[in-house]
């Protein structure tokens, strides 16, 4: 490190050329990973190759991959020819050096067809972080129509990542329906080779389509009848599951909802911040619809202050039970609400809102008139009366209160709060809880690891030092890959 940072302070103004050997040797390194990958048929090798480039992504350069298709493809090859008209022909000069380098040091003139997709989404991420987003979507439709003719275990994983950059940069482009119909028929293909990887990629990826667009119908008729295997990529099961928890939402099945959302929260990696916010802020909301409230510290998770700021408010409010207050966040917060899509669900807290301070109310009072339940919730209808009237009974009726309604005399009488431990709630909340422990046990099971044919043979010295080894790397790198999937 010490000698790069020389070399730059000395030779600023080649500061281009000096970084291209380094990233176009690691970009070889990795070649080199994919080809025994794929000699070997082992997929984790390959996986490895996607690892090390999310390391790589923010060194790519026009002229390392300009260099790197000479390296790996046939010069006059149709996909050669393809994927050089996407990079920028800013600096030639540079391209031609780099080129003759690499052109003398090993050509492929038969390129492994993972090797060829490997190109592929290389130039697309460069693409697409180079906010070129019109040559993106050219380059990942002509990378799709490549891998449809491809029926290789071995591509699988990189074909998932060029499914998940595909989708992206239609929708930088505003033409996320376009490809609605192209998916589902990749989907397909998917499921006919038994491509499992590539079909949760899939159909997250049409979830998203969906919800992107409001087609919450649509997006459960396709979740419940699309194939279910067991999950391959935790990035995806949380992507899954908190689909998942969205569709839920809408369809008031506000359980089932809380508990994918607060699971895709949970399994989320650290580095996933943006993600975990967006599960926290969809979670806090179906709790405060099942009349729950939100404990403070979910709001002070560590760089989560400042965005669930107005979630909290809002929670306070529902928990104050103060109807002019939530009115207040709800105006005040309005454009953040609207841009995470939740505002419709907040107009469903209005009831809430009113029913929590009813609750409030009976447990002060033994006995209140209804205009002072009117006057006291801060309805504003034309006859606040006959509604607090309404809202009162259909509180009785929901058990939300234990009161009765005395109609004659205009009264809501409360009955004596008895001891909660002499009912069933007690029990409900362990059974919960041990519920919640006994499933996460039965995952932490499931996603357990073993290398292949562990139990078939013994493995040698040279083996297991190997395979030390990898599992070292992938430790390592586990960190960089999370960071990157979302």
């Amino acid at each position: 490190m010490t000698q790069d940072v020389e070399m730059k302070e000395q030779h600023q103004p080649s500061n281009s050329t000096t970084s291209s050997p380094s990233t176009l040797h690691h970009l070889k390194e990795i070649a080199s990973l994919i080809e025994t990958g794929a000699y070997a048929k082992e997929t984790r090798r390959i996986q490895r190759a996607v690892r090390l480039t999310n390391t790589l992504r923010r060194k790519l350069k026009a002229s390392v991959l300009y260099a790197f298709l000479n390296f790996a493809l046939s010069a006059g090859s149709e996909s050669f020819n393809r994927l050089i008209c996407y990079l920028p022909k800013e600096d030639e000069h540079e391209m031609e050096v780099d080129t003759a380098t690499s052109v003398t040091q090993a050509p492929a003139k038969h390129p492994l067809p993972e090797l060829e997709i490997y190109c592929y989404l290389l130039v697309l991420i460069f693409l697409i972080d180079q906010k070129k987003h019109n040559e993106a979507k050219a380059c990942s439709s002509a990378s799709i129509a490549r891998l449809k003719n491809l029926n290789r275990r071995t591509v699988d994983v990189l074909a998932s990542r060029l499914y998940s950059y595909y989708s992206l940069s239609y929708e930088l482009t505003g033409d996320l329906a376009e490809i609605r119909g192209s998916l589902l028929a990749l989907h397909r293909i998917a499921t006919l080779r038994h491509d499992e990887l590539g079909q949760e990629t899939l159909l997250n990826l049409l979830l998203r389509n969906y919800l992107h667009y409001n087609l919450y119908d649509q997006a459960e008729k396709l979740r419940s009848k699309a194939p279910r295997f067991e999950a391959h990529s935790n990035q995806q099961f949380c992507r899954y599951l908190f689909y998942l928890g969205k569709i839920r939402t809408i369809q008031l099945e506000y359980t089932d909802a809380k508990e994918s959302l607060l699971q895709a929260a949970r399994k989320a990696p650290a580095a996933a911040l943006a993600f975990r916010v967006q599960c926290n802020k969809w979670a806090v909301i179906v709790r405060l619809l099942l009349g729950e409230i939100p404990e403070r510290t979910v709001f002070m998770q560590k760089g989560m202050e400042s965005a669930l700021r107005p979630y909290f408010e809002l929670t306070n409010a529902v928990r104050i039970g103060d109807l002019e207050l939530f009115k207040s966040v709800a105006d005040k917060f309005s454009s953040t609400f609207s841009t995470d899509r939740t505002h419709n669900l907040i107009v469903r807290l209005r009831h809430n809102v009113i029913r929590t301070g009813l609750r409030n109310i009976s447990i002060s009072y033994s006995r209140i008139s209804l205009a002072d339940v009117a006057k006291k919730l801060r309805l504003d209808s034309a006859n606040p009366v006959a509604d607090a009237e309404s809202i009162v009974a259909k509180a009785i009726r929901d058990g939300a209160i234990d009161a009765t309604l005395d109609r004659a005399n205009g009264w809501m009488v409360s009955k004596e709060t008895g001891d909660i431990y002499s009912t069933n709630e007690p029990q409900l909340a362990f059974n919960s809880r041990i519920a919640f422990c006994l499933n996460m046990h039965n995952e932490a099971v499931r996603a357990l690891r073993f290398p292949p044919n562990s139990h078939k043979e013994k493995e040698s010295a040279e083996k297991r030092r190997e395979r030390q080894q990898q599992e070292q790397e992938l430790a390592k790198h586990i960190a960089e890959e999370d960071d990157d999937e979302f």
